[in-house]
């Protein structure tokens, strides 16, 4: 396995070990004693996972208290991170992935930061293993084109939205 700082702290990118052969591509995607002695010491208690068709954008979404370890194991989608801990000095500051099935690629996102993905794909499976159970009232969203955040979405024409990401606040 290899795990690699990004730009952003605290946020890392991991790929796994995959074996391929003429039949294709076994992979383990977790394993807590691997990725403890890797220097990922986070005890995962849910497995999430979301299945989107093409130009679906979800988020940006996080809060203050859960760790998430996200990957794609369908298709393609580009996910954004960003730091929205207000005390941070890289309050705003984003960093983005292209997470597919092909790589394998994961990205450990750390309590603090919103995260979105938006499927470049005909379809994409977007999974996710979480440090809590899902608390709707504990979680922030932000509009995923919020000028101070900087991200350069690979969209030509307006993605597909919830209710809760259209109606997502900007930055006061």
């Amino acid at each position: 396995m290899r795990v690699l700082k990004t730009n952003l702290d605290g946020v890392l990118e991991v790929f796994p070990e995959k074996f391929e052969d003429h039949r294709g591509i076994y992979i383990e995607t977790y394993n807590r004693d691997n990725y403890k002695e890797a220097g990922i010491d986070i005890e995962f208690i849910q497995d999430d996972y979301s299945k989107s068709h093409r130009n679906v954008l979800r988020g940006l979404h996080g809060d203050s208290k859960t760790w998430k370890l996200v990957s794609c194991s369908y298709g393609e989608l580009f996910l954004a991170v960003v730091d929205t801990r207000e005390s941070s000095s890289d309050f705003g500051k984003s960093q983005t992935f292209i997470l597919d099935s092909k790589s394998c690629n994961q990205v450990l996102i750390p309590p603090g930061f919103a995260n979105g993905h938006y499927i470049i794909s005909d379809i994409g499976i977007f999974n996710y293993k979480q440090s809590t159970n899902y608390d709707p009232e504990s979680q922030f969203s932000y509009k995923y084109d919020e000028p101070k955040f900087s991200i350069e979405w690979p969209f030509t024409k307006e993605p597909i939205l919830s209710t809760r990401d259209s109606q997502a606040p900007f930055i006061s």
